[in-house]
């Protein structure tokens, strides 16, 4: 089957000083990659519409929803974010959110959907930090079950920084169950409980990394038994990642992507993978360490 996939142009529309490290380009590139390599065919794209602010309110402080859409953050607010306030920032943002929940709705429907975007798993309930703003995985997985799409929706966040706003934000909620594979010592400082974490050490290789999922993946879909499932599919755990320090290569990130894919099929759990993060100047290998995730998915499907 042709495998949906959810992207927008504005992901790479937004104007950024030339030593921001944050690699706006990368979601361009990675669609015509994409199209390049024959991964996929200009059918399979769809494009999502700026998101219903008030799907954002039922996760977010609606103040601090209302204050972002009109530029209204003190400048602390947004400097923690990481990203100067522009009208090519809020269209980005609206489309992109947007973009994870349309991607959960396709993998519903399909089995499996890859989002070009997404994993702002550091935005909390009222602030944003890393480069989150709203918290797509969060919004994604509080639509689906309002809309009854889903009753328990597993996020797993292998993105090499903790999902610090997700552990937040589903705290108090049975339904969305959060589960983070990350660095330990690695951004952010302070981690909040998720339901689960999964810390690294620096260094750590593919073979214990891929060992660690294959012993823990399993499970926590055997005991919690879900209906969908979010993937961060995040490849700043690359040993030459510019903001991570583990030592996974591209073949080991194949190999977690495949392997996440295999337990989703095999348990029959629709599966919506978003790119998450990923740093590098070198925009080739990024651009190819990101295409790892649909190399997985078209071999598993």
């Amino acid at each position: 089957m042709n495998i949906p996939l959810v992207y927008h142009a504005s992901y790479s529309q937004l104007a950024l000083p030339a030593t921001h490290r944050f690699p706006t380009s990368k979601y361009q590139l990675l669609q015509q990659y994409l199209l390049n390599h024959n991964l996929t065919t200009p059918a399979d794209f769809h494009s999502p519409d700026k998101i219903d602010i008030e799907l954002i309110k039922q996760v977010h402080q609606p103040q601090y929803v209302n204050d972002f859409i009109s530029n209204k953050l003190e400048y602390k607010v947004m400097r923690r974010i990481g990203f100067p306030w522009s009208e090519a920032l809020l269209n980005r943002t609206l489309h992109a959110v947007n973009g994870t929940t349309l991607c959960a709705e396709l993998a519903i429907k399909h089995g499996v959907s890859l989002h070009l975007s997404g994993g702002y798993h550091h935005a909390h309930y009222d602030y944003g930090s890393g480069f989150c703003i709203f918290n797509d995985l969060m919004i994604a997985a509080n639509n689906m079950i309002n809309m009854g799409k889903a009753t328990k929706v597993l996020i797993i966040d292998c993105d090499v920084h903790q999902g610090d706003g997700t552990a937040t934000l589903s705290s108090h909620l049975e339904n969305i169950i959060s589960c983070s594979f990350h660095c330990a010592k690695n951004f952010p400082s302070r981690k909040p409980h998720s339901d689960h974490d999964i810390e690294f050490d620096k260094g750590t290789n593919d073979d214990d990394f891929i060992k660690t999922l294959q012993q823990v993946v399993p499970y926590l879909i055997q005991i919690y038994q879900p209906d969908l499932i979010l993937y961060d599919a995040g490849v700043d755990i690359h040993s030459d990642d510019d903001l991570g320090y583990l030592n996974i290569s591209t073949g080991g990130i194949l190999s977690r992507d495949k392997f996440i894919f295999s337990q989703a099929k095999q348990a029959e759990i629709p599966i919506a993978a978003v790119i998450g993060g990923g740093y590098s100047r070198n925009e080739d290998e990024l651009t190819q360490r990101h295409s790892q995730l649909f190399i997985a998915a078209n071999s598993i499907w």
